[in-house]
C-alpha cells in the first residue's frame, strides 16, 4: 500500500519539482497543497486547496492519512518589501502558519516534517575559509531569516512534545529550469550581451541546483539519521561571480562581457542607490559546509554545477524561442 506524502507550496518552484520526483519516483501517493484551485498539478500528483498561509488555514482534508509531510511554502524574501511591518509579515506566514500546520500535522500522526527553510538563517556572509555550518549558532540578520529561524525554534520545541519527527533544509540560493529572480536577470543580462562591471571581484559563494536540492530532499523524507537535524543544500561547488557569469555565457553561447569596474566603486554607487542588500548578495562571499550531509546520510550531490547550469541555461533558451 502506498503511503501519502503532503508537499505545500506545490506550484511553486521547488514544491513543483519535489512533486514531479516523487511522482516519478513511485512509492508515495503525492499530494501537492495549494493556495489556488486553478494551479496546475504534475502528473501522477492530486491537489487540495488550502487558501492562504496563517495561523487559521484548516489543514484537516489537506493532512488525512498523510505519514510525511515536506513544507516549501513561504512568504519568500521579496526585493521591494511592501508591508509596512515587513518582521510582522514574514512571522505571520512563516512562523504562525507553519506552526499552525505542524500542530495538525501532529494531531493528525503525521510521522516526519521535512521544513524548508533558509540559509539566511546562518547568516548573509561567511569569511575567507570559513564557510557555514548547519550546526553554526544561528545568526540571521533580515526579517525573513529571523522568521524562518524562530519556526525552525518552534518545529523542533513541538518535535520533543509530539513525538513527531522534524528535519529542516537550508538552501543556499536555488537555481535550475524556470528560475526567475537574480539569476534570471543575470541570464538575461548575459544573453543580450549587457557590459557588466564584476570582472574585478573575487567572491566565493555556494549554490544548489534544483535537481540538487529535490535529492537532498528526497533523502530527509526517510533516512532514519536525519530525524532532529539540520543540514544545509549546495552543489558542494563554490563559485566566484565572474565565473558564474563566465560559465552561464558559455551555457548560452553568449561570452559573459565582463568589465573590471574596482569593487569598492560598485559598493559606493550601490550604496549611494539604497542597494546595500543587493551589493552583498553579488559582490560578498557565502561559502558553506555540506560534510554533515555525507557523513549523516551518505549524501552528496548527485549534480555538477555544470550539469545544473546546462540545464537552467536550456531552459531559458527555450522559453526564449517561444
Amino acid at each position: 500500500m502506498e503511503r501519502t506524502i503532503l508537499v505545500t507550496g506545490a506550484s511553486g518552484f521547488v514544491g513543483s519539482a519535489l512533486c514531479r520526483t516523487l511522482a516519478v519516483q513511485g512509492g508515495f501517493a503525492v499530494r501537492g497543497a495549494v493556495r489556488k484551485a486553478e494551479s496546475l498539478m504534475p502528473a501522477g500528483v492530486s491537489s487540495v486547496t488550502v487558501g492562504e498561509l496563517d495561523a487559521a488555514t484548516d489543514w484537516t482534508v489537506a493532512l488525512a492519512g498523510v505519514e510525511v509531510l515536506v513544507h516549501t511554502a513561504a512568504r519568500v524574501h521579496v526585493m521591494h518589501e511592501t508591508a509596512s511591518d515587513s518582521l510582522a509579515a514574514f512571522r505571520r506566514v512563516n512562523v504562525d502558519g507553519t506552526l499552525h500546520l505542524a500542530r495538525q500535522a501532529a494531531a493528525a500522526g503525521v510521522r516526519r516534517f521535512v521544513f524548508i527553510s533558509s540559509i539566511k538563517v546562518n547568516g548573509e556572509a561567511s569569511q575567507p575559509g570559513r564557510p557555514l555550518g548547519a550546526d553554526d549558532v544561528p545568526a540571521p540578520s533580515d526579517a525573513y531569516g529571523i522568521s524562518k529561524h524562530e519556526a525552525e525554534q518552534g518545529l523542533f520545541q513541538l518535535a520533543a512534545a509530539t513525538g513527531m519527527e522534524v528535519v529542516v533544509v537550508r538552501p543556499v540560493l536555488v537555481y535550475g529550469p524556470g528560475v526567475k529572480a537574480n539569476f534570471h536577470s543575470m541570464m538575461r543580462w548575459v544573453a543580450r550581451g549587457v557590459p557588466l562591471p564584476f570582472g574585478a571581484i573575487d567572491n566565493r559563494r555556494s549554490l544548489v541546483s534544483l535537481g540538487n536540492l529535490v535529492d537532498l530532499i528526497l533523502a530527509c523524507i526517510d533516512h532514519p539519521q536525519a530525524a532532529g537535524q539540520v543540514f544545509i543544500a549546495s552543489d558542494g561547488d563554490d563559485v566566484s561571480l565572474p565565473r558564474l557569469l563566465q560559465a552561464i555565457g558559455r551555457e548560452l553561447g553568449r561570452p559573459a562581457r565582463l568589465l573590471p569596474v574596482p569593487p569598492r566603486l560598485l559598493q559606493l554607487a550601490a550604496g549611494l542607490l539604497g542597494r546595500r542588500d543587493l551589493a552583498q548578495r553579488l559582490l560578498g562571499s557565502l561559502q558553506v559546509d555540506i560534510t554533515k550531509n555525507r557523513q549523516l546520510l551518505g549524501w552528496v550531490p548527485p549534480l555538477t554545477l555544470h550539469q545544473g547550469l546546462h540545464a537552467t541555461a536550456h531552459s531559458f533558451l527555450e522559453n526564449q524561442h517561444r
